[in-house]
């Protein structure tokens, strides 16, 4: 049974050129544990209430992928200002964190990270957990909370976002890695497998695997094991 200090007031960030499973694999991990726990709440949460894009204003050149010619769109529930406490914050990955000025390629997005960075700094003394998936995590770096902590990030974006910021233990091999209460996963489909770690730390194994059976999915549950990790040199 959830206590009192269960978390259950839920949040995800959107941007301007998020990844959509970053976002939709660990909410539809939420959406089925609201089925198993009373008074689960999902905000999404974006600058403005404007539909958000998966495509970003600009495609960032030199960054190794060609630009996506299929977009889907998200609508908020909330923007930075409206958006309430929450217990736990989740920081997807995407394109869009990515400065598409070709002169600065793999460099961080200021007109897209600076309001999320300031939102986490915000909203992180009371949170319960804080959650990145992909280069969420190199978002959330450059709000100082990752700094002496080990984080991972995708592995396709390793020559660029551990540089964005050296204070933190950066994971060249890791599906996800917890470090107090922030957990950071690997690139993009790690992100579920992160979720469903979360949720039986949090609820336990019974309910983490009742709802794995009713998505029919098959999870990762050793952090450790990277099918997509490197070796540094």
């Amino acid at each position: 049974m959830a206590s009192s200090t269960t978390p259950k007031k839920y949040g995800v960030i959107l941007y301007e050129g998020f990844q959509l499973i970053d976002v939709c694999g660990p909410i539809d991990v939420i959406n089925v544990l609201s089925t198993h726990v009373e008074g689960i709440s999902l905000s999404l949460i974006a600058e403005t209430m404007s539909p958000v894009s998966t495509f970003p204003k600009q495609w960032p050149e030199k960054m190794g992928m060609p630009p996506f010619t299929t977009s889907q769109t998200m609508q908020p529930t909330h923007t930075f200002e409206t958006a309430p406490q929450l217990d736990v914050l989740i920081i997807p990955g995407g394109m869009g964190c990515f400065d598409p000025d070709p002169t600065k390629p793999g460099t961080p997005n200021p007109p897209v990270v600076n309001p999320i960075i300031k939102f986490a700094q915000a909203q992180y003394p009371g949170l319960k957990d804080m959650v990145t998936v992909c280069t969420g995590s190199g978002i959330l770096s450059l709000s100082g909370l990752l700094d002496g902590k080990k984080a991972t990030t995708f592995k396709g974006a390793w020559k660029v976002i551990p540089a964005w910021r050296p204070q933190v233990n950066w994971a060249p091999r890791a599906r996800w890695v917890v470090d107090g209460n922030i957990w950071t996963s690997s690139g993009v489909c790690s992100g579920t497998d992160l979720m469903f770690a979360y949720v039986k730390h949090v609820h336990g194994e019974k309910i983490a695997s009742d709802i794995a059976v009713w998505m029919e999915y098959q999870r990762h549950e050793d952090p450790d094991v990277d099918p997509f990790g490197i070796d540094e040199a």
